[in-house]
């Protein structure tokens, strides 16, 4: 049941949420703290908070872990999930210090101006179609941030985060342009992977070509 209004928490954006989130002693910061700090907010949200997290700059690596959450979150939205689950191992999980400065110092200043300037416009009309088939779209680009690519997950993440903006204000313009990210994101790593296919391919065959010592006597 519905709160009364006088009961509601007041509403705050996700930028103050984030920036209002105490880091431990250390400087960082638990996935369960923001997890909790997020409450119930919607899919929409919780995918930007995940996705930014993949614009970090963290070791390489790291983002076959930070990008499992997209993927669990995408697929709810996949299969009409009413909340936001995460599985244990993920929420024990921490950022470092220097990555949770870097999230505050320069990707907040960012959703902050989206924030100015994002607003419900040239959304489709069928919304529940329209979602699910943008909870498909995150799960492709999801799964193309677990990948361990060097430097491959930035720009789905990139468009994930994106994505999920336009989402949260049914912004058709700022989902659009998300999308064309994720389009060309998707069409580099698959530049990336057949131009590795053929450098294997090509090294395997002239490692062949080699001659090889006859057999002792």
């Amino acid at each position: 049941m519905d709160l009364p209004a006088r009961q509601r928490p007041p509403y705050r954006r996700l930028s103050e949420v984030l920036r209002q989130i105490e880091p431990e002693t250390d400087g960082s910061v638990g996935i369960r703290t923001i997890a909790d700090a997020l409450g119930d907010r919607s899919f929409a949200t919780i995918l930007m908070v995940f996705a930014s997290f993949n614009l970090l700059p963290l070791p390489f690596g790291t983002s076959v872990f930070l990008g499992i959450p997209l993927v669990i979150i995408a697929w709810q939205m996949v299969m009409r999930q009413e909340r936001v689950w995460l599985p244990r191992f993920i929420l024990k999980r921490y950022l470092p210090a220097k990555a949770w400065r870097f999230l505050i110092d320069r990707i907040v200043p960012l959703i902050e101006k989206g924030e100015r300037f994002i607003k419900p416009r040239y959304w489709p009309a069928n919304r529940a179609r329209a979602e699910r088939m943008i909870g498909f779209l995150l799960l492709i680009l999801g799964i193309a941030v677990v990948m361990p690519i060097p430097l491959g997950n930035w720009l789905p993440a990139l468009a994930c985060f994106t994505v999920a903006l336009g989402l949260s204000e049914r912004d058709g313009i700022v989902l659009a342009i998300g999308t064309l990210i994720g389009a060309a994101s998707l069409i580099i790593i698959a530049l990336v992977l057949s131009g590795a296919g053929f450098a294997v391919e090509w090294v395997s065959e002239k490692i062949d070509a080699l001659p090889h010592d006859p057999p002792r006597p």
